[in-house]
């Protein structure tokens, strides 16, 4: 089988929920189903942070910056498509946080065209040719101000150089083919769901299920549910860190991936009319560990193991933990879908506070 490897492009002004998606692509993408995702990190940022290389202060011009960020990005770009020719999976996903074609919101089309032509020669028609596509999540100081800096508490842009750079973000790559367009119509959460559903359309996939029902059933056969249906267990642990600012809950993942494990870091705001704005960003070990440290000693973490199975054309995932032998989670993902005969449901418990996963982490029981 040849290798199958998608390029997407993900871009946006600030606030977007960029950081957010990729952690949701990491999470639907995963190692055990034949996915390898190679994430590629935001250049400048790296530049800035990393380097001490900037554009303002005494450092250089905006358009010298640029020289710098352009050679980065293609040698990791190039690093990448060497890595997807040589890692075992067959389905390669290659994720850009921004891409070439961000530079040029940053400086004249006349400068951008003169920079990338000192990499071989480069035009804007061969660099927007080299993503399959572009996913434009629309920043929230578009549509969702109340939420523009509850991702990030030290975030410095105004709303109005948000709003501007947004716009001169999407006109540079207004010339791909395949641009998709995320704005703020719905919730978070839906937003982020309907970019998940791009790459799924993108990449030939069954688009998933978003209406989600939980139910409470005994414990199955685990076994007969891998013979019969494939399914596919996965090790998790979640922990609840302290409280630090008024109506935002904190918490950490660990996910196995593999034979490695992935780290997510989440933060829950709670909004004064009772809605939730979640974000979410992976982290290295070491971050995790770090974050351990700030684990609330009033809650246990959350073990489970969840396993993952298609019945008929419908997604489930049961969630079992080590304190409860008879009884599991179960979700279901579609409101017409059928639970396989081989589970007993004892009741429905969506939107139950009992179940979630906050009450397990406090009580250890089903």
């Amino acid at each position: 089988m040849s290798k199958r490897i998608t390029k997407i492009v993900l871009t946006g002004g600030p606030a977007a929920g960029k950081t957010t998606l990729i952690s949701r692509i990491l999470h639907e993408f995963k190692q055990e189903d034949g996915w390898r995702v190679i994430t590629i990190p935001e250049t400048a940022t790296e530049l800035i942070s990393g380097f001490g290389i900037r554009p303002f202060g005494d450092c250089m011009s905006m358009l010298a910056f640029q020289d710098f960020v352009v050679a980065d990005q293609i040698h990791k770009e190039k690093l990448a498509l060497q890595a997807a020719e040589v890692v075992p999976e067959d389905n390669i996903l290659i994720i850009y946080d921004r891409a070439l074609m961000d530079d040029k919101a940053y400086i004249s089309d006349e400068e951008f065209e003169q920079v990338i032509a000192r990499f071989d020669g480069r035009t804007e028609a061969s660099v927007l040719a080299s993503y399959d596509a572009v996913i434009h999540l629309v920043t929230c100081a578009k549509g969702a101000e109340f939420a523009y800096n509850l991702g990030n508490a030290a975030r410095t842009e105004s709303l109005e150089y948000a709003r501007e750079m947004d716009d001169r973000t999407l006109r540079a790559w207004r010339g791909h083919p395949n641009l998709h367009i995320i704005d703020n119509s719905v919730n978070f959460e839906d937003k982020i769901n309907r970019a998940i559903v791009e790459i799924y359309r993108l990449l030939g996939e069954p688009e998933p299920m978003v209406n989600k029902r939980k139910f409470l059933v005994k414990m199955p056969d685990l076994g007969l549910l891998r013979e019969k249906y494939g399914a596919l267990a996965i090790e998790m642990m979640q922990t609840y860190l302290c409280v630090t600012r008024p109506g935002v809950e904190r918490r950490i993942r660990q996910q196995a991936n593999g034979e490695d494990y992935l780290y997510f870091y989440t933060e829950k705001h709670v909004m004064e009319d009772g809605a939730k704005w979640v974000t979410e960003k992976p982290i290295s070990e070491k971050q995790y560990i770090h974050y351990l440290m700030e684990g609330d000693g009033e809650l246990h973490s959350v073990r489970k193991k969840k396993h993952l199975f298609i019945y008929g054309d419908c997604k489930f995932e049961l969630d079992v933990y080590p304190f409860s032998d008879e009884k599991a989670i179960l979700f279901m993902y579609g409101e017409e879908a059928e639970i396989p005969p081989e589970i007993t449901v004892l009741r429905e418990v969506t939107g139950d506070e009992a179940y979630k996963n906050r009450q397990l982490a406090r009580v250890q029981a089903l």
